[in-house]
């Protein structure tokens, strides 16, 4: 999403309507949707650390990697700035899913 005129407004779905004139029903079929979206990415992040972690075990490199780690979370907090949002609460996000790639990928090796 990004910001236009105040309004919130996502940059690939140019027919959503204005919260503000969204009966409440509305407003939480809403966030049924954006909350689908959320796990549709989680589920398409882990699949590609699920492949980083092959790759790593192949390789035989370790599991964690603190210089991409901080990275990570860098681009969570810019990111973060970039849409207005709690930059302390994505990053804690971003470290708990970190954490849980590595835990599966610890219990793989």
């Amino acid at each position: 999403m990004e910001r236009t005129g105040g309004n919130d407004v996502a940059d690939d779905d140019t027919d959503r309507r204005d919260p503000t004139d969204m009966s409440l029903a509305e407003l939480r079929e809403e966030i049924e949707s954006i909350d689908r979206e959320i796990v549709e990415l989680i589920a398409r992040r882990t699949y590609v650390a699920d492949t980083v972690a092959a790759v790593k075990d192949e390789r035989d490199l370790p599991t964690t990697d603190e210089s991409q780690e901080q990275a990570v979370m860098d681009r969570a907090g810019e990111n973060a700035e970039q849409f207005d949002v709690d930059a302390n609460l994505v990053k804690a996000i971003f470290r708990l899913l970190i954490e849980l790639n590595k835990v599966e990928q610890r219990e793989r090796r």
